[in-house]
C-alpha cells in the first residue's frame, strides 16, 4: 500500500547545490530545483495541478514544516485553496 499521496510535493532547501527543490515524499531526485523559494512554490503548484491535485507542503530554509497547500486540479474552477494553521 503506498504510504503517501503520488501528487503531494514538498518544497525543502537544497543544502548540497544551494536553491530549493520540489520533491516527493521518499523519492531521491527532485521533481524541480529553482533558485528561490518562490519559484519552487510556483513550480509545484503546476506539476500538482497537472497531476490531478493534492497537497504542497513547505519548508523553510531550516527544514521545518511552515505552511501547506491544497492545491485542485484543472478540473475544478478554483485552482487552489489555500489551508491556514
Amino acid at each position: 500500500m503506498p504510504k503517501g499521496n503520488d501528487t503531494d510535493r514538498y518544497v525543502q532547501p537544497n543544502k548540497t547545490r544551494g536553491g530549493w527543490d520540489v520533491v516527493k515524499e521518499d523519492h531521491q531526485r527532485a521533481s524541480a530545483h529553482t533558485r528561490t523559494k518562490a519559484e519552487a512554490i510556483t513550480r509545484a503548484s503546476q506539476i500538482i495541478t497537472n497531476e490531478g491535485g493534492g497537497e504542497l507542503r513547505i519548508k523553510d530554509q531550516h527544514g521545518q514544516f511552515i505552511d501547506s497547500d491544497t492545491i485542485k486540479g484543472p478540473k475544478h474552477t478554483e485552482s487552489k485553496a489555500r489551508d491556514r494553521k
